[in-house]
């Protein structure tokens, strides 16, 4: 099973840079969106084959998910039903026979943490809906995590430090969510590989200078850690100040 996540920042504009051809390329059996910055009928996609959902921010042009499967799912849940999150479209959950995939969004932090204690409430209840759901079944978590988990993880780690993405508590908050029953598939699998990014701003050249963040992930149940058989970055791929990144899962 092939999955694809990627924060398109603003779907329209991707459109434009050769969205739909990395998407049939990319022949993936989920491709989960963030980001989309889109409300419902402003763009019709036509994607035959695939089962889409989508969960927009009220506020137009802002946040935003989809996922695209070519697997009907038994059930689709919208948010983390909980009010202060479910205005912001980050969250969409699909449950398969034997598993959830939940395609999130989190939310950043801003400059000088402006918005630090609502991201730390949004990791706190984030963590506790995949515990309840893990508890029923194992589950594939994706998406813009917004959080360089450790040095190895960022280009100017000392620079960066305290910074929206790389403050201590952000940090803390994914090691709780690990901790808790979960890998990251691509530490799992590439434990020391270094100047492995998926996200680049578009000031100073970041990305031909490859000076980039690893904040895009699947983040798996530890019990389907054996299934892990590639986790990818795309950074080729533009299109985005973010690149796509995939997961390969072996099913039984």
């Amino acid at each position: 099973m092939k999955l694809i996540s990627w924060n398109v920042n603003g779907l329209r504009a991707c459109l434009g840079k050769g969205f739909l051809a990395y998407f049939e390329q990319a022949n993936a059996d989920i491709f989960c969106l963030q980001e989309t910055k889109m409300q419902p009928g402003q763009v019709e996609l036509e994607l035959p084959g695939y089962y889409q959902f989508w969960n927009s921010a009220e506020r137009k042009g802002y946040s935003g998910t989809a996922v695209f499967s070519r697997r009907e799912p038994d059930s689709v849940t919208y948010g983390l039903g909980i009010d202060i999150h479910d205005n912001e479209g980050r969250a969409i959950t699909l449950e398969f026979p034997t598993f959830y995939l939940v395609n999130v969004y989190s939310p950043n932090s801003k400059e000088q943490l402006a918005r630090i204690d609502y991201r730390m409430q949004w990791e706190d209840d984030l963590r506790a809906y995949l515990q309840r759901l893990d508890e029923r079944k194992p589950v594939v978590l994706c998406g813009d995590l917004n959080v360089a988990h450790e040095e190895i993880d960022l280009k100017n780690p000392k620079t960066n430090r305290g910074n929206a993405g790389f403050s201590d508590q952000e940090r803390q908050k994914m090691g709780q969510l690990l901790d808790a029953g979960f890998v990251d598939s691509f530490r799992q699998l590439y434990p020391q590989r270094t100047g492995a990014y998926s996200w680049w701003s578009y000031r100073f050249n970041a990305r031909k200078n490859n000076a980039g963040w690893r904040i895009d992930y699947f983040i798996v149940s530890r019990r389907w850690a054996q299934r892990i058989e590639e986790a990818e970055i795309y950074a080729e791929v533009l299109g985005s100040d973010h690149c796509p990144v995939g997961l390969m899962l072996r099913e039984d």
